[in-house]
């Protein structure tokens, strides 16, 4: 089965409560973000959950609370400092979330009355993530974020990295915010994640010390390296600092040439509600699309290579993004008995493909070749075995009827479980997965206006 992946797609920005929002829209459990404070050791903060509506546009809106019902809220620009004529007072695309370099280090200073509240320092907040509950994955991320939200927001005020201080909000949102927005893709099983052009937004924002250009400094620096997409209609500050940052942390570059959408229809709502455009991140869960058009066949031979390697080179190639490999025997010069190894692979995928065959071969040389590929459309339908688990069955269609094959991984561990026969549990889970295959079809015939 081809492996998930998550596409983070922010033509209005983001931020870390919009992607918040989308991760739950796309599966991630509601009693797991509203259980994560109490997990980083901040019981008094609670997580708002509820529906809102962006242009005609549902999506799921995040807001985290502190016991006085304080929470993070735009800084609106008083109407005299708009100097730009495309910014308005309300087209804000979301709440400035909270480390804010560009407002200084101490961002609660936007806020009347904030100067009251305690302070944290980013380095307390690396240690509050080092102490928690989390997997080396989600760790590791979140404590690369703040490190650098931290020299983002120290380099623009000249303060040392761990010292740069958050107002108390500020400072329990960020951390909701990163770690959650990280761990939330570990809780849909998803550690691959791509990400499209985030827009930047334009026009003016409020900082603690008067009106900064969009994008302000801190952001400035935090998105160096990240792809920027055009900022349509866009005004305002679209893709704040912890938007930024996860960004950087999360994703792995553009997505893949060919992909097939999983759930495409995942969006996490921004605090504003501009008339103009859905100001909404939009959170795509995909596979890799193994119907390539266009394929580049890489081909070598190898006389020197033990053959009890070759399954291992073979795992390489998949891993590195192979759509096929195929090996064979062959005759060489002098008589030597050799093997060929030919891996199938889209144009995006080629070069590690290629890599792979140099890394875990013994070749010094690799024959490439660009070939049209047809396939017949296919899909991959999970099926209930006898122990009560999923097995993956491939659905192909011919055109004039559906042929499945179970995932042969999946057959083999069910054997495993079971002590059954591999190959009749593969007939049975085949035979299931026709007649569900034929009852779907017979349904969609009987109601062809019914939503699928």
């Amino acid at each position: 089965m081809p492996e998930r992946f998550a596409i983070i797609d922010p033509p209005a920005g983001i931020s870390g409560d919009m992607l918040l929002g989308a991760l739950i829209a796309a599966g991630a459990p509601r009693a797991w973000l509203e259980a994560l404070p109490v997990r980083l050791g901040c019981p008094e903060v609670t997580i708002e959950l509820s529906d809102a509506d962006r242009c005609g546009i549902r999506a799921q809106r995040v807001l985290v609370r502190l016991p006085g019902g304080e929470s993070e809220s735009p800084a609106d620009l008083p109407p005299q400092a708009h100097a730009h004529p495309h910014a308005h007072p309300h087209d804000h695309s979301h709440p400035h979330d909270h480390s804010h370099a560009e407002r200084g280090p101490h961002a609660g200073d936007r806020h009347p009355g904030s100067h009251h509240h305690p302070h944290r320092h980013i380095g307390e907040l690396i240690e509050l993530i080092r102490r928690a509950d989390l997997s080396p994955w989600v760790r590791e991320r979140a404590v690369q974020a703040f490190e650098l939200l931290g020299a983002a927001e120290g380099a623009v005020h000249g303060v040392p990295a761990h010292e740069v201080a958050l107002h108390e909000v500020g400072a329990l949102d960020a951390l909701v915010d990163i770690v959650g927005g990280i761990e939330g893709f570990e809780q849909l099983g998803i550690t691959r994640i791509h990400a499209r052009p985030v827009a930047l937004g334009d026009g003016w924002v409020r900082a603690a010390h008067g009106v900064m250009a969009v994008p302000a400094p801190a952001t400035a620096i935090l998105t160096e390296g990240l792809e920027i997409g055009p900022n349509g209609p866009v005004s305002g500050e679209a893709t704040t600092p912890t938007g930024a940052v996860l960004l950087r942390v999360l994703s792995g570059g553009p997505p893949p040439e060919r992909w097939r959408a999983v759930t495409g229809g995942a969006w996490g709502a921004g605090g504003r509600n501009p008339a103009a455009y859905p100001n909404a991140l939009r959170l795509i869960v995909a596979e890799a699309a193994d119907e390539a058009g266009e394929v580049v066949v890489l081909s070598t031979d190898v006389d020197d290579l033990n053959p009890e390697y070759v399954e291992p080179l073979r795992e390489a190639l998949f891993a590195a993004g192979a759509l096929d490999v195929q090996t064979w025997p062959t005759s060489g010069k002098k008589g030597r008995s050799g093997l060929r190894v030919e891996a199938v692979a889209s144009p995006s995928e080629a070069e590690a493909v290629e890599a792979a065959l140099f890394r875990n071969s013994t070749t010094s040389g690799v024959r490439r070749a660009r070939l049209e590929r047809r396939t017949l459309p296919r899909t991959i339908i999970d099926v209930p075995a006898e122990d009560g688990s999923l097995v993956r069955v491939k659905l192909v269609d011919t055109g004039s009827g559906v042929r499945a094959k179970p995932e042969y991984d999946d057959i083999i561990a069910l054997a495993g479980r079971t002590g059954r026969p591999a190959h009749l549990l593969a007939r049975e889970l085949q035979e299931r997965a026709m007649r569900s295959a034929a009852e779907k079809a017979r349904a969609g015939r009987d109601h062809p206006n019914r939503e699928s």
